[in-house]
């Protein structure tokens, strides 16, 4: 999803305008996550890009999306460029450190 979202349209109110565009983004990731996964795939994970247009728009996190775009409406942006990207998560399930466990088991005996 690569979208530019106006909040200031002629006859349109400005808070309208800003739910439709969230309520847009949170149907657009309900629908990517209901996909099926692919084989060796544990969910689908989000690249996301986010600026006042697409020239100044830099990589964010998926959960700080909505706080974003909620500033930038309170500090009066006419607009926002978003770019949502699907793409594969796999969870690390394996021990995060072999040595500090190894230690450990050690230090118990």
């Amino acid at each position: 999803m690569r979208k530019t979202y106006v909040l200031t349209l002629e006859g349109k109110n400005r808070d309208r305008l800003l739910e439709a565009s969230k309520h847009d983004i949170r149907k657009y990731v309900k629908r990517e996550r209901s996909r099926p996964l692919p084989a060796g795939v544990d969910y689908w994970d989000f690249d996301c890009r986010f600026g006042s247009s697409e020239a100044t728009a830099t990589g964010v996190h998926f959960a700080t999306l909505m706080g974003l775009i909620d500033t930038l409406a309170r500090e009066g942006g006419e607009q926002f460029y978003i770019e949502i990207v699907t793409r594969h998560g796999v969870r690390n399930t394996g021990p995060r450190d072999a040595g500090a466990d190894a230690e450990g088991a050690a230090d118990t005996e």
